[in-house]
């Protein structure tokens, strides 16, 4: 299933997988000019060659190596002849043999499923992509994973975040995801002067500023309150309840890959019982 939205200049696909009693879980890819920010799940490869055919894509950026963003990457590129696909060095490995190099839990093969591998360049920190009169540059921002970038188009102050700004205020998180370093990047991005920002799922933000500073400030009083509450001689469990609250539908559906407790422990930068 996919739905497509206009902002302006930038079109926006959020693309999932239907699955009885109407659950999804929504990821989503951008075109401007030619080019394609991220391509959704491989679910819905098929669905989206069809819905941009007759429309030049010329190339792929990816933010990120995730499943549900480098979906479509190896249908596109035998779609499109010539068809250039960038993203992070570190992303090369997994571009060319997804299967191998990015095994997936249960609940990702059922939401998103396998990528089609593809052939992919790397762009670095700082670089510049252009895409038929728009300049995106390349912002490093790891910590969703270690291979992840923002784009950033300054004449127009649009920056794409992937997923390193959803919204929210998080209880629980993936594990393998380093907290300190989404902060970081959070940071890093806050800098810039953004008058759109388009992210990797949830609702495209105006005038962004004052959202991404209450999500850095939410972020690092979280953490005070955990290494303190660690310091005071409390154990993983129970300052997990004490701050993330009740179980969370997310952590039995993932088999507790996405939990509070992985939360707590990247801010405290270790596995304790």
């Amino acid at each position: 299933m996919i739905k497509t939205t206009s902002y302006g200049l930038v079109t926006r696909f959020d693309l999932a997988r239907s699955l009885p009693g109407r659950f999804r879980y929504w990821t989503t890819a951008y075109l401007i000019n030619g080019t394609l920010i991220d391509s959704g799940c491989a679910h819905c490869a098929y669905e989206l060659v069809d819905i941009l055919r007759g429309t030049r894509v010329e190339q792929i950026i990816n933010t990120h190596t995730h499943e549900d963003h480098i979906g479509a990457n190896g249908i596109f590129q035998n779609s499109y002849h010539p068809l250039t696909i960038l993203a992070h060095p570190l992303a090369m490995k997994v571009l060319t043999n997804p299967k191998r190099e990015q095994p997936l839990h249960p609940y990702r093969r059922i939401f998103w499923g396998w990528p089609e591998p593809c052939i992919a360049q790397p762009v670095t920190e700082g670089e510049v992509i252009s895409s038929q009169g728009y300049e995106l540059q390349v912002v490093g921002t790891p910590g969703h994973s270690p291979d992840h970038i923002c784009l950033y188009e300054a004449n127009q102050k649009w920056l794409f975040t992937g997923d390193l700004f959803v919204g929210g205020r998080e209880r629980a998180l993936r594990e393998g995801y380093d907290i300190w370093q989404i902060i970081q990047s959070l940071k890093k991005i806050a800098g810039l002067p953004i008058d759109w920002l388009f992210p990797g799922a949830a609702r495209v933000r105006e005038m962004p500023a004052d959202e991404l500073q209450a999500k850095i400030s939410y972020l690092e009083e979280l953490g005070a309150q955990i290494i303190g509450l660690h310091r005071q001689g409390w154990d993983i469990a129970t300052i997990t309840r004490k701050v993330c609250g009740p179980a969370m539908t997310i952590e039995w559906i993932t088999l507790g890959h996405f939990s509070r407790r992985h939360l707590v422990l990247s801010y405290l930068g270790k596995y304790s019982t």
